[in-house]
């Protein structure tokens, strides 16, 4: 059995023995029975409203917890019988529902030790400090706020341990991070005002109250429990949208947005360059070398092309080796100025690519074609005339001997 087993099970009986200690023996009246059965049914509808996030190979289960409460008014014995029976609750749950992990039915064990060597350390602390808190203003809430902070340490601290000995923990930050880092001042906050609150209503019994506060803190978990759903699968979407029209190689823009883009501004009423950019020869580099090579020299290019763009202009991969660009809202100056910068950069400039188990240097240039237009609704011209006139300019450089720029502005009569 591995350390982090055997200190999963040492938590469980650690507190086994807490819990059977001669003191604070739990009287099984019915004021328990009561409190057991409402922790149980309202703690196993939080469980599905857990946030859960993974270390290596081991689970964290950030689920909504109500021990500090019970484990005061139960005392360690009665936090033990609780936490049993929830704990074996989740467990058949997770079997039935079959998302059980392979270590499910010893991480029980760890859950249950953990919980209630945690329940049984604010039993203990509350009795110590409440006789001091009640001479001060707020000082049962302030307490309160004290035994959520040390339980949750404690409770953080056992996970950084048995993490540690699994091995998903190999440096002091990683640990430091799960300990303090995944929770902050407002969520240490929220359960002590929730846990102080249930605690109040159990020593006066106002059990209607008490299933009041348990649907009030349910239904708003679960608003927002469904809220941050509605946002990660909006977030999803937006993620899968963005990689369809994302070009694998380069992470510019595709054809198939450029062909989005060109529909919307259309209609914009920008002062616009369409530039169509293509690298010389790259034939003869992919002969010379290989596909591999050619295509460092294209990564090369499109960084090129990106470290000159504005903030409104937009960068394109339209073709093999083509990439064309939309120049938004500045004058054929600027334009033209923006393209020679772009020709003045490559320029003497190389790329380092791995080939025949060396490093190599390549030198490429590139040639450009520029069309500037206004994307008037009322004029004859369209972004997709415009694209076929920068892509005209472009062949003309290339006739022209390459590695230059072409360029029509067509707001000049």
């Amino acid at each position: 059995m591995s350390k982090a087993r055997l200190f999963d099970l040492f938590l469980f009986f650690a507190s086994l023995a807490i819990a059977f200690g001669p003191a604070h023996v739990v009287v099984l009246d019915d004021t328990y029975i009561k409190a057991l059965v409402l922790y149980t049914v309202f703690s196993s509808f939080y469980f599905q409203l857990r946030i859960v996030t993974r270390s290596g190979n081991s689970t964290i289960d950030y689920a909504i917890s109500y021990t500090s409460s019970f484990g005061i008014f139960a005392g360690p014995l009665g936090t033990f019988l609780f936490e049993t029976v929830y704990r074996f609750i989740v467990f058949l749950y997770k079997k039935k529902t079959k998302t059980a992990d392979p270590g499910e039915f010893l991480d029980t064990f760890y859950n249950i030790g953990s919980f209630t060597l945690g329940g049984s350390a604010a039993y203990y602390l509350y009795t110590l400090l409440h006789p001091w808190a009640e001479r001060f203003p707020l000082g049962y809430w302030l307490l309160f706020l004290l035994v959520v902070c040390v339980t949750t340490i404690l409770s953080s601290t056992f996970l950084v341990i048995t993490f540690a000995l699994s091995g998903d923990i190999k440096t002091r930050k990683e640990a430091l991070n799960l300990m303090f880092k995944s929770r902050n001042l407002l969520d240490f906050s929220k359960v002590a005002l929730t846990n102080a609150l249930l605690l109040r209503l159990l020593q006066m019994e106002k059990w209607e109250m008490l299933i009041a506060l348990f649907l009030l803190n349910y239904i708003v978990s679960l608003s927002f429990y469904s809220k941050s759903q509605s946002a990660q699968h909006k977030f999803e979407r937006d993620k899968f949208e963005q990689m369809a029209y994302r070009d694998f190689l380069t992470g510019t823009y595709n054809r198939d947005h450029m062909d989005k883009m060109m529909k919307e501004l259309n209609q914009s009423g920008e002062y616009i360059g369409i530039v169509v950019a293509d690298i010389d020869r790259f034939k003869k580099i992919n002969d010379s070398y290989n596909h591999a090579v050619g295509d460092r020299v294209i990564v090369h290019f499109a960084g090129t092309l990106t470290k000159h763009l504005q903030e409104e202009d937009i960068l394109f991969r339209s073709g093999g080796e083509e990439f064309t660009l939309f120049l938004r809202d500045k004058s054929f100056e600027e334009c033209h100025a923006q393209i020679q910068g772009i020709l003045d950069a490559i320029h003497g400039n190389s790329v380092t690519a791995e080939f025949e188990d060396q490093n190599i240097n390549v030198a490429y240039s590139a040639s450009f074609g520029l069309y500037y237009y206004r994307a008037d609704p009322g004029q004859k011209n369209s972004m997709e005339k415009g694209y076929v006139y920068a892509d005209q300019l472009l062949l003309e450089s290339k006739k022209l001997g390459r590695n230059r720029l072409s360029y029509r502005n067509d707001l000049c009569p």
